[in-house]
């Protein structure tokens, strides 16, 4: 096994770096868009001016003692800024979530009328520019006053708070977006932070994180079903309120880990099965099906809870396309080996899973590992096993030390090497609508505040002004988009070479 191991990280490298043909932008359909991404408490700060109330995010980062999103990028002040550097790099699109307690502070009831100007104003210049707005209605930052009432996601309440948010969201926004994802990555939203006790979520009390509140081998399951209860709701309401007249399309996001198995061995097999049934099934089976695998429902018995005859009628059909987060490929085995997300001894996720994950990769940072034929193998698992659905992949980057060079050389080909899986998967048959770069630029990180960072753009966080300087990836992407750069490894170095005459060091 060790040394199927060895050579399975060694063909991951070289497949990450040359197993691509060089293409160009023109590759891809005409209407197939190409982005970058953001979320609201990661980009936007101002977070107690004109009427934003606190969300649980903001809690958290502050009883953690580490860094916040106070200020963040200062996006709420900088959108002209942002904007103007997307339109140059030739950004089709954008996307951003909507902060619930800016745009209703608390949480139902009045529409706070600066947080509903900022939105308008920010789609606004985002047209005027040709660029289309990507809507993400909730990225974890759920207003705390309703964390504080009923305890949020394993709440059944949060269905029709979220639904009266959507409606608000699709009401005001709608004639101009045409693009609406409900939940982000809503498989790691339900697992990590009601099990795991990530940041802001419940857990049982584990050897990895201190938690005093929450039920992990429960609340796990029941906040995911009520993210795919409340996600069908808000959809059908769009369905049938405003679909007709703004034809846009609405969807859910998950989170997508590449999966292998670590041998060629039966069993390893069988624990791949497995993991992809617990982190791909369990929410697209319900969106694609109407009920959730027989793995789950097999392992979980009466922890896994039970659609309604008229629930599944609803969540099945709900999604018009499938968001994808995807940054790298782990290994599947049978056998214990280490967990990449801690777990509790008894009662996680993974151990429900009952299959062992294994980086496939060699760095430090091996979630973001460039394992592209990762990505290739879950469109492929989507097209023969979810009916081929639309798939827009809504995240997707790596990160690097926040303080270093400029020249982001091992970004632009980690994204490189992606968009060509990308291309593959199309070519293969898959129903690929988009691509998004996370991040557009530098931002407040979830687990790694400002130490680390995504964004092709740099930001001077110890700056007020949060100066924006442009990165070997940023000129990347404008000349893949604008139809200048062949992607070829010569380009990337001649593209280097051309940036390295410029300022290339902070």
């Amino acid at each position: 096994m060790k040394h199927f191991y060895l050579f399975s990280i060694i063909l991951a490298i070289v497949l990450a770096t040359s197993y691509i043909d060089a293409f160009t932008r023109t590759d891809f359909p005409e209407d197939f868009l190409f982005g970058a991404a953001t979320s609201a408490y990661q980009w936007e700060g101002a977070v107690d001016e004109d009427g934003r109330t606190p969300s649980v995010w903001d809690t958290s980062s502050h009883c953690h003692n580490g860094s916040n999103g106070d200020i963040a990028c200062d996006g709420y002040h900088k959108y002209k800024e942002d904007v103007k550097l997307m339109a140059d790099m030739g950004l089709e699109a954008f996307r951003f979530s909507i902060s619930w307690s800016r745009l209703i502070p608390n949480g139902r009831g009045p529409i706070n009328p600066k947080g509903l100007l900022f939105y308008k104003n920010l789609i606004k210049e985002l047209r005027s520019h040709g660029i289309e707005p990507h809507v993400t209605l909730y990225h974890y930052d759920l207003p705390q006053s309703l964390e504080d009432e009923y305890g949020g996601w394993i709440n059944r309440k949060i269905i029709e708070d979220f639904t009266a948010f959507a409606d608000v969201c699709f009401r005001e926004f709608g004639d101009d977006v045409k693009l609406w994802t409900t939940i982000n990555e809503a498989t790691i939203f339900a697992f990590a932070f009601y099990g795991e006790g990530i940041k802001f979520g419940h857990c049982s009390p584990t050897k990895y994180i201190n938690c005093s509140t929450g039920n992990s081998c429960m609340e796990t399951y029941i906040a995911g079903h009520n993210m795919l209860l409340a996600h069908a709701s808000a959809s059908s309401l769009y369905k049938l309120k405003y679909k007709s007249k703004q034809r846009g399309s609405i969807g859910l996001s998950i989170f997508s880990l590449g999966l292998s198995p670590y041998t060629n061995s039966k069993d390893d097999e069988i624990a791949t099965q497995r993991a992809k049934a617990f982190l791909y099934g369990w929410m697209l089976k319900p969106l694609v099906y109407g009920d959730y695998p027989d793995e789950m429902k097999r392992t979980l018995g009466s922890r896994l809870p039970v659609f309604s005859k008229e629930e599944s009628e609803k969540v099945k059909g709900s999604s018009d396309f499938v968001g994808i987060i995807h940054y790298t490929t782990v290994y599947v085995t049978n056998r214990p080996a280490p967990y990449i997300f801690p777990s509790s001894t008894n009662k996680g996720f993974f151990t429900d899973m009952g299959a062992y994950i294994i980086s496939a990769g060699n760095s430090s940072s091996f979630l973001f590992d460039a394992i592209p034929w990762g990505l290739e193998g879950i469109l492929e698992h989507l097209k023969q096993s979810y009916n081929n659905p639309p798939i827009y992949i809504l995240e997707n980057g790596t990160p690097m030390k926040h303080d270093s060079m400029l020249q982001d050389r091992p970004r632009v080909e980690y994204i490189q090497a992606y968009i060509g899986a990308v291309l593959n998967a199309i070519k293969n048959g898959s129903d690929m609508r988009g691509y998004f770069v996370w991040s557009l630029i530098d931002l407040y990180e979830i687990t790694v505040g400002y130490t680390t960072s995504f964004g092709m753009y740099y930001v001077n966080f110890s700056d007020p002004g949060r100066k924006r300087s442009p990165k070997l990836s940023a000129s990347w992407y404008t000349g893949f988009l604008n139809g200048t750069i062949d992607v070829a490894s010569q380009d990337i170095t001649q593209l280097q070479s051309n940036f390295s005459a410029g300022s290339s060091s902070l």
